[in-house]
């Protein structure tokens, strides 16, 4: 099946070349305008403070808000690269690595107050309110998964079978793979920007809808940030804005879950949890929003 997506790609890629190269310039842009600036200062300080020497909390649930301080507020990826490092060092175990990257998995503060707030509908209070509801319920989780430690305690994370490599400084470990995430960030925005935009070409033709309306259908499913973008050009200051861009928040789109998926399969963290509190979003995140807007206006 992927076989038979990948030669359609190809196909399709070769028969509308300058669009995919106006898709993929798009992405560029929506990389370094909107994602760049917001995500790399902040994943370079969480990594490096993530492997500074310290004093490990004292219990189970102390790793875990730790853990969301760290990873939560700093956007996506940052919180699957959070709990990553942290099974891969055995200090905690794969369950809790699935739970926690589902819980810590939010879009970057700054991406929020800045880019949506301030950019996309011109009050930064916007952004905060959505960050609000997106990191209300995410505690809501880890207050769940904490009660449910403490009632029932983890077994010790077992030693992982990753081989060890030697260590250089904090900061240094910390801008390296600072640096991998950023261009696998890049790399997948600028390719699901290129699909998105030849999709929505292709759907506009083949159905009555405009090129567009065809672009909201699209984008939101492949990349977060170019869904947001569209729904703003195309539904700024009406009521409907505003619930498409917490819907798109809450989905993400399949860059990121790509993003997600790619680091922790490298410590071995299966995905349920994450799907699950995905779904769990969507259901929830948009209405309660939009709740919460009408009484804040």
């Amino acid at each position: 099946m992927y076989t038979v997506i990948i030669w359609c790609l190809i196909a399709l890629f070769l028969l509308q070349p300058g669009l995919a190269r106006e898709g993929a310039v798009f992405g560029i842009e929506l990389f370094s305008e909107a994602l760049l600036p917001y995500l790399l200062p902040y994943l370079i300080l969480t990594q490096w403070l993530l492997r500074l020497p310290g004093k490990a909390p004292k219990r189970r649930t102390g790793t875990y808000w730790k853990t969301y301080l760290l990873g939560a507020f700093g956007g996506f990826p940052v919180g699957a690269v959070s709990v990553s490092h942290q099974v891969r060092d055995g200090r905690l175990t794969k369950r809790e690595g699935a739970l926690l990257t589902a819980i810590c998995h939010a879009p970057s503060s700054m991406l929020l107050i800045g880019y949506v707030g301030n950019e996309l509908f011109g009050r930064a209070s916007v952004g905060w309110l959505l960050m609000a509801v997106i990191h209300g319920l995410n505690l809501i989780f880890l207050l769940i998964l904490s009660a449910h430690t403490a009632l029932h305690p983890e077994r010790e994370p077992v030693s992982s079978n990753i081989p060890g490599r030697k260590a250089g400084s904090p900061l240094t470990e910390s801008l390296k793979e600072s640096s991998q995430t950023i261009v696998l960030v890049a790399t997948t925005v600028v390719f699901f920007s290129a699909v998105g935009t030849v999709a929505a070409d292709l759907l506009s033709r083949l159905s009555p809808l405009e090129a567009q309306t065809a672009g909201m259908a699209v984008f939101p499913l492949f990349e977060m940030t170019a869904g947001l973008q569209t729904a703003h050009d195309l539904f700024s200051g009406m009521d409907l804005h505003a619930a498409l861009t917490a819907l798109i928040l809450s989905m993400n789109g399949l860059s990121i879950h790509l993003q997600v998926a790619v680091i922790t399969r490298g410590a071995g963290i299966p995905m349920r949890w994450y799907a699950a509190a995905r779904l769990a979003h969507m259901i929830i995140v948009p209405p309660v929003f939009m709740l919460l807007l009408s009484f804040w206006s």
